[in-house]
């Protein structure tokens, strides 16, 4: 059995599937997506739109509640793509990106 590689990850990744708002911040993509994993300081997400290696992106997400204070939260991330997956057989892209900065949106209140 091949060696198992060390995690390089500075924090726990949870699970989760949440859509994803995402711009680059040359304003040249725009597109959607959702998550398979996130934490406070990296993300990896499917998108049907493809992002190069090296990109920096815009994202708007909801953060779950297991990587807040117990709620939910709208949060607008900068990060910079580190890791891209080709599309298979005309399915999503796989973007690897360490986040920069996140800042926590004002609820809207309806």
């Amino acid at each position: 059995m091949p060696d198992a590689k060390p995690e390089r990850r500075s924090r726990q990744r949870l699970a989760v599937r949440v859509p994803v708002s995402i711009q680059s911040r040359q304003g040249r993509v725009q597109a959607s997506g959702y998550t398979r994993d996130l934490s406070t300081s990296g993300i990896f997400l499917y998108t049907d739109s493809q992002i190069g290696e090296g990109s920096e992106l815009e994202m708007i997400l909801i953060l779950p509640s297991g990587l807040t204070s117990g709620e939910k939260r709208w949060v607008c991330c900068r990060a910079s793509v580190v890791r891209v997956e080709d599309s298979e057989e005309g399915g999503d892209f796989g973007v690897a990106a360490r986040i920069r900065s996140m800042e926590v949106l004002p609820e809207i209140l309806g």
